[in-house]
């Protein structure tokens, strides 16, 4: 398929999209074979998450050295876990045991919360070894820009971001609830405008982009500025523009009013103290304070952010997107990226904690109702070596850039019986794949399936992995 096929998302109906191509099959030659199989509509966990939490590792990411690591040294130079949780199948690394945020007496609050080593809790994580851009492609696709365009919007020149496609596909949902009075907060992404764009029918669905890790500098309700004889004049003004309307006109007038009304209600809402994530409350909301979010994913702005998606989901956002770290380590990856896992360790370490402490409305904890998945624009590789020649690592065309190695957690996949499973592998000595190989675009839609979104049209060749429920 080419980059200018990418570009153009065709739109079938649902007797077509019942018979696109499937997700994934095994793969055997190099760099490997992708066979298309009958797509399914949905899976069987469809609807069964009602947030997503979607972390990029910035940069590219050398997979193997941390998800996908039984292999070859010169793919994972820093070695096997050997204190991976029992039942892992898929490949935890020894980077994956870094922890100095437990470490001393300091941090004994977050080891009285709960917090453990990520190597604890890898029976609980879901990986899929082999997720591609472009199983039918010649070659890996390792350009920063091309790269990441495809993570943002599943096509080199996606004119739609996959947070725009989350709002779109939770349409219904929020018009159901507004009918019952109740304003549900759209998909945010913290600090990436890519994944807000969208045009067209898409346009009206893009996500607020939140540049800060907090509302702290919101504004006062203008409306309460206003005396209340100057709030009656001015509501009378708009009942008597109404009525004064042709018919065929006031539907444009009532979905306007109804939108100042939701935007005004928005407000409320960002001036609501439980998004004051940076100040240490000890209010409890969902059964956990702010100060001990603070506490669990800590108060640089990674922590801050985190903090910040899980009180957005009080107010019925759907998903949050923010980016992980700098991983471009063309040199210095040897010192560099222990360093740099260490963070990701403790923002994965403090999600689950978090989650499963957090009591949801609805019912049952967080962590039932929320799935976390990392990923990042292509893998990185070393041509052949433990490490390039300046200590780092780079990216081409190979399978080490070709593969993302991509974790899933969340109540969803345990309650699946996914845990500590990988759906898919490599033979160590050369990363061949020796299982299921997926595209891209299809853990997209598998994550808008597990919410219960609307996507026919969208990615019409990509089936939601049904491997997480078979």
């Amino acid at each position: 398929m080419s980059d200018s096929d990418d570009k153009k998302p065709v739109s079938l109906g649902r007797r077509r999209l019942l018979q696109g191509l499937g997700a994934g099959t095994a793969a055997l030659a190099f760099p490997h074979l992708w066979l298309p199989t009958a797509a399914r509509a949905q899976t069987a966990g469809r609807g069964e998450v009602r947030h997503l939490i979607y972390i990029r590792l910035s940069g590219g990411f050398r997979f193997t050295t941390a998800f996908n690591g039984d292999v070859a040294d010169e793919f994972n130079p820093f070695g096997r876990s050997d204190r991976r949780a029992p039942g892992t199948e898929w490949g935890a690394t020894k980077l994956l045991e870094r922890a100095s945020w437990l470490e001393g007496e300091p941090n004994k609050p977050r080891r009285d919360l709960g917090m453990q080593p990520v190597t604890s809790f890898t029976n609980e994580m879901c990986l899929l070894p082999c997720v591609d851009h472009e199983p039918f492609s010649a070659r890996a696709d390792g350009g920063h820009g091309t790269g990441l365009e495809r993570f943002l919007t599943g096509y080199v020149g996606g004119a739609t971001g996959f947070l725009t496609l989350v709002n779109y596909g939770v349409r219904q949902r929020v018009a159901e609830a507004a009918a019952q009075g109740k304003i549900l907060l759209p998909a945010f992404s913290l600090g990436e405008a890519g994944m807000a764009t969208g045009a067209g029918t898409y346009a009206t669905y893009r996500p607020p982009v939140l540049e800060g890790s907090s509302f702290e500098r919101f504004g006062g309700d203008p409306d309460s500025s206003l005396p209340a004889w100057a709030s009656t004049v001015a509501n009378n003004m708009d009942a008597r523009f109404r009525q004064r309307l042709h018919t065929a006109l006031r539907g444009g007038v009532e979905t306007y009013e109804q939108t100042r009304l939701a935007t005004r209600e928005y407000g409320r809402i960002f001036r609501d103290p439980l998004l004051r994530v940076s100040v240490d409350a000890d209010t409890r909301v969902d059964g956990i304070t702010n100060r001990e979010l603070r506490t669990l994913l800590g108060t640089d702005t990674q922590g801050q952010r985190a903090a910040l998606a899980l009180r957005l989901f009080h107010f019925g956002c759907p998903a949050v997107f923010m980016n992980q770290g700098g991983y471009d380590f063309h040199s210095r990856e040897e010192a560099e990226l222990p360093m740099e896992m260490d963070s990701a360790n403790r923002l994965v370490s403090g999600l689950r904690t978090a989650l499963q402490k957090m009591e949801h409305p609805e019912g049952g904890s967080y962590w039932d109702k929320t799935l976390v998945v990392l990923g990042s624009e292509f893998g990185r590789t070393t041509g052949g070596s433990r490490f390039n020649s300046a200590n780092g690592s780079d990216h081409g065309s190979d399978l080490a850039t070709r593969w993302m190695s991509m974790p899933f957690m969340g109540g969803v996949i345990t309650g699946a019986g996914k845990g500590g499973k990988s759906l898919g592998s490599v033979r160590a000595s050369d990363l061949k794949a020796t299982g299921k190989v997926y595209s891209y675009r299809s853990v997209l839609k598998t994550m808008l399936d597990m919410l219960g979104a609307d996507y026919e049209g969208i990615f019409p060749a990509d089936a939601p992995i049904q491997d997480f429920f078979a």
